[in-house]
């Protein structure tokens, strides 16, 4: 899956391809699935709560006491118990997955933010890596409680665990609520980006064919009409890699191009000089780049070993911080003020038809994850505890189905979604990537932390908000301007 492509804090353009704690000791029965329909992929959080509670039986209390060996030295970890065949994802695999869930179609637009932010977008590229990886730490972190003996214990699955132990007090189901509807607007958003990028995407591949560009996401649309018939997260695997693939040959493809034109490079070319409003795109543009918090807690309680899931998690924030700072840069210091919003767009015509099909191929494979995690929370929520064997499948057809024609309607009607989805997005974005992370955090762990620590999570929570701010402020006058109300 490439969760990579969330909607986040979205410039303000009117193109939709652009507007675009080392835990893990003791584990719950939600680990042990053997059914290889559920390994190998990070999975929504709300399946898999769903699964674990499905799968309560007879050796329930049992299969409660696996262990599974720590790596951390700073951690005790006790002899596992003989559950050696269980199925689990390896790190290498739960890194394949965060690759792709933080190099998605944002990547395109790195560029053109430096363009806007001159030589501190490429310090903000390192530092929104590192506040990401710290999020993501820290949200699995509050998957975790110690026992007596001093030793982590799991006592949490999910995202919606989390925000209901922290709101309990004030209601047991409010936080998982709020949590799941965010994960809902968030994801079919992001299929609804993904259905209007790909009408935008058939249009400029065609110039010559007279179609119009909703022509053209109507047909888009109906070879996604298969996605109604996925019922495993297999099939979903599959296509996410197929994806990845495609997206590093989009960057293989444009990184080459702009070696052949090294001599023209200059770096004369970064503007020292900063406009405030275009800065804040740039920052918007950069940081939800590297967002994939949603899907961690299930990725992580999905691994074979959790004691390497920080490393892991380091690992891969690093090589994605490498390859969008190469991109970025190549790219930038071959057109400097001519770079486009989307840098597609700067290249010869035959590459950029190359690239724009490419571009289709991996918005139309990255439609059916956000789609499916969508879906299966709606389902679970209308089904309560039938959701993992499909008792009721014409139900859970007519909600896929309801989705599917949802995010064509609005992809067909909804008058500049580009700054809707910068509106939406900056509340959901940062909310899932900054927010929630550490307000957890912080209620869960407040008497454990170090005053750093507290110190350290309070300022990723600012930062978070004054980011929801300004894409929020950004977006409606954005909105305001085009229809005429200022």
């Amino acid at each position: 899956m490439d969760l990579e492509d969330k909607p986040g804090h979205v410039p303000q353009s009117t193109d939709p391809v652009i507007s675009s704690g080392s835990c893990g000791l003791v584990r719950w029965d939600s680990c042990l699935d053997t059914d290889e329909e559920h390994v190998n992929f990070a999975k929504s959080d709300e399946l898999n709560r769903a699964h674990s509670e499905n799968r309560e039986g007879p050796d329930a209390p049992l299969k409660s006491e696996l262990d599974i060996c720590h790596q951390d030295p700073e951690y005790k970890s006790p002899a596992p118990l003989p559950h050696a065949q269980v199925k689990l994802i390896t790190s290498w695999e739960a890194g394949w997955n965060v690759t792709n869930a933080i190099q998605g179609i944002f990547v395109l637009g790195l560029p053109y933010a430096l363009l806007h932010s001159g030589y501190s977008g490429l310090l903000l590229i390192v530092l929104a890596a590192a506040l990401c990886c710290y999020t993501g730490k820290i949200l699995i972190a509050c998957l975790y409680e110690e026992n007596e003996d001093g030793r982590l214990i799991r006592v949490r699955d999910t995202y919606e665990d989390i925000a209901n132990a922290c709101c309990k007090k004030l209601s047991p189901s409010l936080g998982g609520v709020v949590v799941n509807v965010t994960q809902v607007v968030e994801l079919i958003m992001t299929c609804i980006l993904y259905l209007v990028a790909s009408g935008n995407l058939l249009s400029h591949s065609f110039p010559y064919v007279p179609v119009t560009e909703k022509t053209w996401s109507v047909i888009a649309f109906v070879t996604l009409l298969p996605c109604i018939f996925i019922r495993t997260l297999k099939i979903v695997s599959k296509l996410s890699q197929l994806c990845s693939l495609v997206h590093f040959v989009i960057i293989f493809v444009v990184i080459t191009y702009c070696l052949t034109q090294m001599h023209q490079w200059s770096w004369a070319k970064f503007r020292l000089s900063l406009e405030f409003e275009d800065f804040l795109v740039s920052v918007g543009v950069i940081i939800f780049s590297y967002t994939s918090q949603i899907f961690l807690p299930t990725l992580e309680g999905n691994m074979k070993n959790p004691g390497e899931f920080r490393c892991m998690l380091n690992w891969t924030h690093f090589f994605a911080c490498i390859l969008k700072t190469t991109f970025a840069l190549t790219a930038f210091l071959t057109w400097g003020e001519k770079t486009k919003e989307v840098i597609t767009d700067n290249l010869p015509s035959f590459l950029e038809t190359l690239v724009n099909l490419c571009l289709l191929t991996k918005a139309l494979l990255s439609y059916p994850l956000p789609f499916f995690a969508a879906t299966e929370i709606v389902y679970s929520c209308v089904s309560k505890d039938n959701h993992s064997n499909y008792r009721f499948p014409l139900l859970a057809l007519t909600v896929r189905g309801s989705f599917l024609l949802l995010t064509l309607l609005m992809a067909m009607f909804t008058p500049h979604f580009a700054l809707l989805m910068g509106l939406s997005g900056s509340v959901t974005g940062a909310a899932m990537t900054f927010l929630l992370p550490s307000l957890f955090h912080l209620k869960l762990k407040w008497k454990k932390l170090s005053f750093l620590e507290k110190c350290a999570d309070i300022s990723v929570f600012i930062l978070g908000l004054l980011c929801s701010l300004a894409g929020i402020v950004c977006s409606i006058k954005g909105l305001l301007e085009v229809f005429g109300g200022v």
